[in-house]
């Protein structure tokens, strides 16, 4: 019937073992991702990454349920432009240590299939997983602005200059096309400017880092067949940072 765990009745969750079951919660925001891309970007590429996950985990004989999304973030980088929300760092915190919390008697592991990439949000997601982590719950967050992780992605991702450019408009292609502003899309220049290289300068929003337009890349080079390509590599990354997780929990 599928791994979404939203769809599931209880005792179909009951009837999982828990020393097998991983728990997959995307998340993304709903922020400003240029004039091409939906407000939720983050959330489908969050979706995209742990479908795959999920897929190839079960592929190794664990079981793996994607729960809800959740598309409520810190975003104040995109704070300047119409449709963004954004919520205290502190607040998201809070509910990933909650939800890690509650699902922690029933699944073996909690995997965050993560795509917001704004430093605020990436600091609660580190914060929540440390104080799981000490409480005894395991945790696997591949942060993707780290090594060996962003390592792993391609060339613009690496460059930094990757917000609502070829890396995401090409999931997004692939995922969900008819959401994509192609006329827009196709009209749009490069914007070679560095967002990671802005953040490490002090800048706080996408207009200060040099995105008038609040994107990053070149959103007009974009093809499904990248972002399927993309999609299994985001796969595979959190499939080997939930098998590193599993393996040192078994370990300890």
């Amino acid at each position: 019937m599928g791994r979404l765990w939203g769809e599931k009745t209880y005792r179909e969750v009951a009837g999982r073992a828990r020393d097998r079951l991983v728990a997959i919660l995307p998340l993304g925001a709903v922020e400003a991702h240029g004039p091409h891309l939906p407000l939720v970007t983050d959330g489908l590429i969050a979706e995209a990454m742990a479908q795959e996950a999920a897929r190839r985990l079960e592929d190794r004989g664990l079981q793996a349920l994607v729960l809800p999304t959740l598309d409520y973030a810190a975003a104040p980088f995109a704070r300047e432009f119409a449709g963004t929300v954004s919520v205290h760092p502190e607040t998201v915190a809070a509910m990933i240590r909650d939800i890690g919390w509650s699902l922690a008697p029933r699944v073996a592991c909690l995997a965050l299939a993560n795509a917001h990439l704004d430093p605020a949000h990436l600091g609660s997601l580190h914060s929540a997983a440390e104080e799981l982590a000490e409480r005894g719950v395991l945790v696997a967050f591949p942060d993707l602005t780290l090594k060996p992780w962003a390592l792993r992605l391609g060339e613009e991702f690496k460059s930094g200059a990757c917000h609502a450019g070829c890396y995401e408009t090409s999931v997004v292609l692939a995922e969900r096309p008819d959401l994509v502003r192609g006329a827009i899309r196709r009209t749009l220049p490069p914007n070679p400017r560095s967002l990671a290289a802005a953040i490490r300068e002090g800048k706080k929003t996408f207009r200060e880092a040099g995105g008038p337009d609040a994107y990053f890349g070149a959103p007009a080079d974009a093809t499904p067949g990248e972002g399927r390509d993309t999609i299994s590599e985001l796969g595979a990354i959190l499939e080997d940072s939930v098998l590193q997780m599993l393996s040192s929990g078994l370990a300890s």
